[in-house]
Parts: C-alpha cells; structure tokens; sequence
C-alpha cells in the first residue's frame, strides 16, 4: 500500500447522506466518486448516527448518553454508544461489500472517512452537570485524546478491512462559535468564554498530530479562521465558497500560496429549478482565483470539488445528481475549458 495522500483535482463529497440504506448509499458513492469515494453518515437512523453520534463510536474510555438536550458524557458504555457503534459496523460492512464488487481492494484507491472535530465535540458534548465539555480545559483535553485514539484505531480497520489508504476528515461547524464565545450556556450568567485562536489551535492540532493519514479539516460555516487552520497541520481545508467574504481573500490566497489544497464546496446541497450547470457552479471559484490572481490551473492542481455542506437534507435523486456536477467541474477544470 503506498503512502496515503489527498488527491486534487477530483470529486468527493461532505460525509452526511439522505435515507436509511448503508449498502445502496455505499454503492452510489464508490460508483460515482472513483477517485475519493467516502464512508457517508447516514442521520435520518437516529441517535447515535449524526456527526456527534458517530463520536460516540469513536472515543475510547469515554462512553457517550443523552441527556433531554445533546449527547453527554457518561460512566459506563449504555445503549446509545453500543448503538453507535453497530451502525459503524453496519456501514463498513456496506462500504467493504461496495469496495469488492468494485474491484478497488489492492488498487491503492483512497478512501476518505469522516469525524466530528474536537472543537465542535466539545462544543456539543455536556458534562454531567450540563455544561459543555468546552468549559473544562481537562476535560477539553482528554475528550480530544481519545478522539485521536479511537481515529487511529478506526483508519487502521478501514485501511485493513479495505485494502486501501485512508484520509480522514475532520468537521469543525462548531469553530467560529468556539472562537466566538457565541455559545448557549447552561444559564446567561454560565455562557462558555471565547476560546484565544492559539488554545483552539493546539486542541486541534493535537488530534491531528496523532494521526499517521493526511487531514482535511472541513467546515460549512461562515467566518471560518483560515490563518489558524493554515497552521494546523492540515493538509487540505474544506470550505463552502457561497460563505466567504471578501475579508477571507486574504486567507484564501495564504493557504495556496503555502502550497495546502482547498476542498471547494460549490454545488448547491438541494435542488434548485431550473437545475444549474457546469459554468454557473464554476463561476465562483473561477471569480475567486481571478482575484487572488492565481492562474485557473490552480483549480485542477490544488483543488478537489464537493458539494457545500452534508447531503442528509437532499433528496436521493439530488445527492446522486450532486456528486455527478462535482466530478462535471473537476473534468472542466482539468480541460482548461474556457468560462468568460
């Protein structure tokens, strides 16, 4: 097996996927993403199958309940984290299945798995109290320890089931309200402070740090802070394009020039009539390097295509059609094809 890398120039998608299906959704993505297939989440299952549920299957010696509000850390291993992880099961049984008849084991072909990051985990997860993992430095750092943990334990049964390198990417949604201490607390006088940029950097930078397979840390949401992800030890960064401002050009243009890859998020996450094209999905990203004045060959050698966000809220139809238009503008982008 040759050393993982991400490829560029390619089409993958976010994580989350409409319906209930691990095998057919599975075979969908390994037969239309054949250059960076992904291990879909499927939430429409329940608890313990949304991006924090998955976590649940993930930590190692730190079990996960729910409370009457989110998930919650708890003493002992109950029914949401054996849950957990039996839909885990169940979807890398499908994805090993869809990978067989594909014909990709011992082909070297990637494959990318998705997990919630430490911040947003932490931003999401409550104490026994109530509170937020967040609040507690202590806990805040040995939540991130043995998400690192379970992570390194997860790519080497996905490497070893598959055959195949494996690249992980981690969510941060929750990011900009760590950083902003836009968090709800357990009452107005109890709301979580704003985290400094360097404490959010060494927490997410320890998880990746741990792990032997390249990173792409992903996030949907505005205002994301590209100078700390720069940093981070990521090797490629995820971001929705209809979400930046011109106060993030500068960020943009720093993360290639340091030679890191984008995954632009560019194809809408539901259907819109009439459905968009090829170029009116590429005029973005072709607006953007324009401006940072990068040549457009940029967007064949430093970027992958996704859609904006998860596809659980899509219908199947659009998901399938989602990841088609992703891999229609990575072709396009590779052909030099003329958008003015």
């Amino acid at each position: 097996m040759t050393a993982p890398s991400i490829p560029v120039g390619v089409a993958t998608g976010v994580g989350s996927w409409p319906g209930t299906d691990p095998r057919e959704a599975a075979a969908i993505v390994v037969g239309e993403l054949p250059a960076l297939p992904h291990l879909v989440e499927l939430p429409d299952r329940g608890v313990g199958a949304d991006m924090i549920g998955r976590a649940a299957a993930l930590l190692v010696d730190m079990p996960l309940d729910t409370s009457t509000t989110a998930y919650r850390l708890a003493q002992r291993p109950g029914a949401v984290t054996r849950r957990a992880r039996d839909l885990l099961r169940r979807d890398l049984d499908a994805l090993e299945e869809a990978w067989e008849v594909a014909g990709r084991r011992g082909t070297d072909q990637p494959v990318k798995i998705q997990s919630v990051g430490p911040l947003t985990l932490a931003a999401q997860v409550e104490l026994s109290g109530g509170h937020r993992v967040l609040t507690d430095a202590g806990a805040l750092r040995d939540l991130a320890e043995s998400l690192a943990e379970g992570l390194t334990v997860h790519v080497d049964e996905v490497a070893r089931r598959l055959g195949s390198p494996v690249v992980v990417q981690l969510d941060e949604p929750g990011l900009p309200a760590v950083l902003a201490g836009s968090l709800a607390g357990v009452s107005i006088l109890q709301t979580p402070r704003a985290m400094p940029e360097p404490e959010a950097l060494a927490v997410l930078s320890s998880v990746i740090d741990r792990l032997e397979s390249p990173v792409l840390v992903h996030s949907c949401a505005a205002g994301l802070p590209l100078r700390l992800l720069r940093r981070s030890g990521a090797a490629m960064i995820g971001l929705d394009l209809s979400e930046l401002t011109v106060a993030d050009l500068d960020g943009v243009g720093e993360l290639l020039e340091d030679g890191l890859t984008l995954a632009l998020g560019l194809v809408p996450t539901l259907s819109a009539e009439p459905a968009p094209g090829w170029r009116e999905l590429a005029e973005p990203a072709v607006t953007l390097v324009d401006r940072l004045g990068f040549p457009r060959s940029v967007l064949a050698s430093q970027v992958t295509v996704t859609p904006r966000c998860g596809l659980a809220g899509a219908s199947p139809e659009w998901a399938r059609t989602a990841l088609r238009r992703a891999a229609e503008l990575t072709r396009a982008f590779a052909d030099g094809a003329e958008f003015d």
